[in-house]
């Protein structure tokens, strides 16, 4: 029998052993949808698609050793996954750590991936398979962890899982995974659950965005949305256009070519797509600071003149730029928020009007589409803010994303047109808004209004957006978590299955719980059930309970 083959069909069985000892778990203790054989409930944030458990509990080798089998299990990307998640697993406990007085039940972590192509583009695979039993029980095949994925990136993500199933016993000194044997199918309900992160109005240093990534990735949150550049500072590194970057706000907070291409590079290991914007014609008033040109006159900085062909050819060079340090296919062209008054205000560009017989308008639309060509002829999908479909939606390019923000119901509309959407509803969605409470982030669906299959196919997913206005290296991340916890388990899970969840029993104990495993990871993640986010806890307590 060819190796392949006979590795597909021992999986199976040990899928289908599991599964049946599962399943005789949960008729001996019968549990609610979403909890453990046991009746606990599920602590895998975000929740996993289908999943039957047990009543064991196995301990698991602090020398836990991967086999890695299939055409991408030797990956390096696997491999140094796996040395990550085993340091998360084990190296918080290593010194105080003994051996188990009855030897280890999963002394070895299979990881079968199908495929070895490393390419990571919008809508890869990112399912997996989890089979954990213990070895010479009952009802098992092949004892210890299985992880299989058709890439590598299903892997990494199917490593997460299993990373949050294995806790540290204090009584024993040993990490156990409790609730054995079990057997978890899963894969995300959206391809696009994004973070927004803004380096404009404060630089985060590089070491931060790897510490946000870091988080983004236990969360399963995969694109990574830089929003690089705005109206406050200009800190990336354009070699077309090497002044632009005078518009930093010291030459300490800048972003190399380097630095760019390393934080790409660190995403894709963890299975994260970065999306970068420049946002134009308006919030752009610190290009300026390296090429006073673009400004239509000093005393209108903003828009960007739209009259001057200079203004095209910087955009061409930026992208062009770009483009060679970010392969994702989406780039994000902004177009929110255009105030173009001044540009009637200024002569040269109000003659540029009246010789063409435009409105400030009709000039706003010439821009956006002007920018989107420049985008699509570099190969890529050309991504705006909503004014752009709620002023000219019949002109965007048919390939638009259009990216919500404003409020709720433009997804309907937008997909109605047989464009495609990405929904960011600040009401609920945008992080710096303080007051918004992690149940509105939770329950904030995307696919609201829409009831048609065609058309909820046009929804992208989502993204919580964390505009940086009050928000640094000191305090970011506690900004961030756990609400952005939150819209991840809406992007990931079924509906079915969090619709069935209690909020303020089952949804808020395994919020608490993820909150503590975030913290206990280094994350700053601040307590769930505060008023404000961000703030810390008013009194003494424990994690599970703030």
């Amino acid at each position: 029998m060819p190796p392949k083959l006979l590795t597909r069909l021992i999986l199976a069985l040990v899928a289908v052993a599991v599964a049946v000892s599962g399943a005789a778990a949960a008729r001996r203790h019968p549990a609610p949808a979403n909890f453990t054989a046991s009746g606990n409930p599920v602590y895998i944030w975000p929740l996993p698609k289908n999943f039957t458990s047990g009543t064991q509990t196995l301990a698991v080798d602090p020398d836990l050793a991967l086999d890695p089998k299939g055409a991408g299990g030797g990956a390096a990307a696997v491999a140094e996954a796996f040395q990550r998640y085993r340091h998360l697993i084990f190296s918080p406990w290593a010194h105080a750590a003994r051996p188990a007085s009855a030897g280890y039940d999963v002394a070895r972590l299979t990881v079968v991936v199908a495929s070895a192509d490393e390419t990571l583009e919008l809508g890869v695979d990112e399912s997996y398979t989890i089979y954990i039993a213990a070895a010479g029980g009952a009802n098992s095949i092949v004892g210890g962890a299985t992880i299989e994925a058709n890439t590598i990136y299903g892997a990494i993500r199917g490593l997460e899982t299993f990373s949050q199933l294995c806790v540290f016993n204090y009584d024993t000194k040993n990490v156990e995974v409790r609730y054995a044997p079990w057997y978890i199918q899963d894969e995300p309900r959206f391809a696009f659950r994004g973070l927004m992160l803004d380096t404009s109005r404060h630089y985060l240093p590089v070491d931060v965005i790897k510490q946000v990534i870091d988080s983004m990735s236990f969360s399963k949150l995969n694109v990574l949305h830089w929003h690089i550049i705005d109206e406050q500072s200009f800190p990336l590194e354009i070699p077309s256009y090497p002044n632009l970057w005078k518009g930093s706000y010291s030459k300490s907070e800048r972003y190399t070519v380097e630095d760019a291409r390393y934080i790409v590079s660190y995403a894709k290991k963890r299975g994260i797509h970065v999306m970068a914007e420049i946002d134009v014609p308006g919030h752009a008033e610190s290009w300026g600071n390296g090429y006073p040109k673009l400004w239509p006159s000093l005393s209108c900085t903003e828009p960007l003149d739209v009259s001057s062909n200079f203004t095209f050819e910087v955009i061409t060079g930026i992208l062009s730029d770009m483009r060679k340090i970010f392969p994702f296919g989406l780039f994000h062209l902004g177009g929110d928020e255009v105030y173009t008054g001044c540009w009637n205000l200024t002569p040269h560009v109000k003659q540029w009007l009246d010789e063409r017989n435009m409105t400030t308008k009709d000039a706003y639309k010439y821009f956006v589409l002007k920018a989107q060509e420049i985008a699509i002829d570099l190969n890529w999908i050309p991504v705006n803010w909503e004014e752009t479909f709620n002023s000219f939606g019949g002109s965007l390019n048919p390939r638009t994303v259009v990216h919500n923000w404003l409020g709720p119901g433009v997804c309907p509309k937008v997909v109605a047109k047989g464009l495609r959407c990405i929904m960011s509803n600040q009401g609920v969605w945008y992080l710096d808004h303080l007051d918004v409470p992690w149940e509105q982030v939770y329950t904030a669906e995307p696919l609201a209004g829409i009831d048609d299959a065609a058309q909820q196919k046009l929804v992208l997913g989502g993204e919580v957006c964390m505009w940086g206005e009050t928000a640094d290296t000191s305090d970011v991340q506690q900004t961030i978590w756990p609400r952005a916890a939150a819209a991840a388990e809406r992007m990931w899970s079924q509906l079915e299955a969090i619709s069935a969840q209690d909020l303020e029993t089952t949804v808020l104990a395994r919020l608490h719980y993820f909150r503590c495993l975030l913290n206990h990871r280094g994350i700053a993640a601040a307590p769930v059930t505060n008023f404000y986010a961000r703030r810390p806890p008013i009194g003494p307590g424990s994690c599970f309970i703030q």
